[in-house]
């Protein structure tokens, strides 16, 4: 029993992006965190600058479980899940199965609780969020990897950018022209300094 806890602390083990060379790995649990802070930066942008009422709680929730069922089905390589439909039927498959194995290491009593953010209403605003997060998180990915000069990751920029514009939702424009632009600074024009701090 409560070994859903254990493979929570497996997703530091399961490596992201497996086709590609990457000049650092990304894990799942770290790729989760910043799925959760975008997803938040999200949805308060949503709130408080499109008269949104998403629930922040919740967005949290989802973003920070939404990987787990790869620490039973690995981390299958977007290009290969989505080859054919079949292959993303079958994949979807094995994700459901994966989920209900982990929610069956909870008590009772806990599973309906934890069942909502990991196997969550896809209609939901706040799973709409989280999906937009994870699709920024893998472009900040190829943000960091480009700008570090692999070009390896060029296409795979430019398929996430084309997907983030055209997903039709305005806290995503705003994070995009707002927020991914203080991603390409450097530690230096940051300025955290000591200097900066007497301002």
């Amino acid at each position: 029993m409560f070994e859903i806890y254990a493979y929570v602390e497996r997703m530091k083990y399961i490596k992201r992006w497996a086709l590609m060379r990457s000049l650092r790995e990304e894990n799942d649990m770290e790729h989760s965190f910043q799925v959760a802070y975008v997803a938040h930066a999200l949805a308060v942008i949503r709130n408080e600058y499109f008269g949104g009422s998403a629930d922040i709680g919740r967005v949290l929730e989802i973003a920070l479980y939404h990987d787990l069922s790869e620490t039973i089905t690995g981390d299958m390589p977007t290009p290969v899940k989505h080859i054919h439909p079949e292959m993303r039927a079958l994949y979807g498959g094995l994700e459901e199965k994966a989920k209900e194995r982990l929610l069956a290491t909870l008590p009772s009593a806990m599973q309906k609780n934890y069942r909502s953010f990991i196997d969550p209403d896809t209609t939901c605003p706040e799973y709409k969020i989280v999906k937009a997060a994870d699709k920024l998180s893998a472009y900040l990915k190829c943000i960091e990897e480009t700008k570090s000069g692999n070009t390896e990751f060029r296409r795979a920029m430019e398929g996430k950018r084309a997907e983030l514009d055209a997903c039709g939702m305005e806290e995503v424009c705003f994070f995009m022209e707002k927020i991914v632009p203080v991603y390409l600074l450097t530690l230096d024009e940051l300025d955290i300094t000591a200097e900066s701090f007497e301002k």
